[in-house]
This record gives C-alpha cells, structure tokens and sequence, in this order.
C-alpha cells in the first residue's frame, strides 16, 4: 500500500466517524451563519508571482517540523513574510494538525486560508475554510466533478491538484480555476521541479497554474514563474528554518 492509499484509507474512517458525531444537516444549519470566504483565487490573482505558505507541524516524508508550532505566531510571521495565502494542515495522524487552527488564525490574519484534507466540504466551510483542495489521483472523475461544484456552491475555492497530463486535463474539464501540479510522487513521495515544468504548458488558459512541493530557492521560483505558473506551493523550506518572514522574503525576492 502507497503513503498515499494508507493516509486515504485512514481518512475515510474518520470522515465517517465525524459523521455520525456531527450528522451532515447539523454542518448545513451552522455554515448558515459562518462568515464570508475572503477570495482564495482573488488572492492568487493578484500582479507576480503568489506564494502560498504551508502551515505544517509534521510530515508523513520527514516527521516532524517544528517542534514548537505556534500556528497563530507562523500565520502572522507568513503574512509579514508576504505570502498571499496559507494553506493549513488540519489533519492529526499524519501532519500533526487540528481543525481548530483554521478558526485560531483566521481571527489573528487577513489572508485567505484552505485545508489539505479529505474532510467532507460543509465541514471545511464549517470551520472558516476560504477553500478546499481536491487531489484528482484520489478521487474518481465524476466524484472530483461533484465535489468541485459542491464546493463553489458554498462559495469555496477549490485548488484541483494533478500529478499526470491526464489528471490536468481532467481538470481542465471540470473549468478549475486553480490547478495545481504536485512536484512530488505520492506513491514514493520523491520529488522533482520537472513535473511541474513538463506539465505546466498543459493548464488551461485562465486558470492560475500551481506548482507544488519541493520549491526550495528563488532560483525554482523563477523558474516557474517562466514556465508560465503563477503561484507556488511552499511549506518545508520556509517551515524548517526558523525564522519563517525571512525564508519567505527570500524566497519571494527573486
């Protein structure tokens, strides 16, 4: 089994224990009353290239990050770092996360925030998510479509992540606005720059290319930014050096 089948495999278990703690029609009744999204894609649109920061303790590849993870502090430190968005991963067994912080840094930032998980999408909407993220190697083409128009419908983002030419034009299809390439295999969780390369010129025109995993240097950003991506994907190298505003600055001076 895969990292990535066991990791899916896990997640469906606790996607089915939250719904019998909190039944589907009970998350509909509360986003009635949840605030706004902020605009992910509005976010990512803007002039130059976009980073979006990875809040993360642990990784399934590399264990832990941060051994003093202060998720409010890291949001703060990425927005004065000049990141435009931040991912956040929620998910306990294999990132160390919980689905509090979205709420916790939502109220200390003004940036937009999504969670990397498989969670149901009310419960995403339901915690302050401004968007959800769809990984198109997990999910069948009808399914992704489906959840794609569940999403925007609660007035998510939605960032469709591929790995192969097929994958991207499946998204393509489905008229993702956001399309992200994942530069690491998640079979072996190896990484390489030239997925994003070799698949970048394949995203559609008018949507905003992602290039994700395994950005370590402003020399891979400007890279990107000439193979046409518009926003990077960014969370162990800014998360593993300590002082997260002047990695992203770094990163972003380029």
């Amino acid at each position: 089994m895969s990292i990535l089948e066991t990791i899916l495999e896990h997640k469906r278990r606790e996607v089915d224990d939250s719904r019998r703690s909190v039944p589907l029609e009970e998350l509909r009744r509360r986003i009635q009353n949840v605030a706004g999204t902020r605009g992910f894609a509005r976010a990512l649109s803007a002039k130059g290239m976009s980073v979006i920061a990875e809040l993360k303790k642990a990784s399934p590849s590399r264990g832990v990050l941060v051994e003093d993870f202060d998720p409010v502090r890291l949001a703060r430190d990425c927005e004065r770092g000049g990141a435009r968005a931040l991912s956040v991963l929620t998910d306990r067994r294999f990132f160390q996360g919980e689905g509090g912080f979205i709420r916790e840094i939502k109220e200390a930032v003004g940036l937009p925030i999504f969670i990397v998980d498989e969670y149901q999408i009310a419960e995403s909407r339901d915690l302050g998510a401004d968007a959800i993220l769809l990984i198109a190697k997990a999910l069948s083409p009808d399914l992704l479509r489906r959840l794609y128009e569940s999403a925007r419908s609660l007035g998510l983002d939605a960032l469709v992540e591929t790995h192969t030419a097929s994958e991207v034009a499946l998204a393509n299809s489905i008229g993702a606005d956001l399309i992200g390439i994942n530069n690491r295999d998640l079979a072996t969780f190896e990484v390489s720059l030239n997925r994003s390369i070799e698949l970048g010129p394949s995203v559609r025109a008018g949507a905003i290319a992602v290039s994700e995993s395994g950005i370590q240097s402003s020399a891979d950003i400007r890279a990107l930014r000439d193979a046409g991506f518009g926003a990077v994907l960014v969370g162990e190298a800014i998360m593993k050096g300590g002082n997260v505003t002047e990695a992203l600055r770094r990163l972003i001076e380029s």
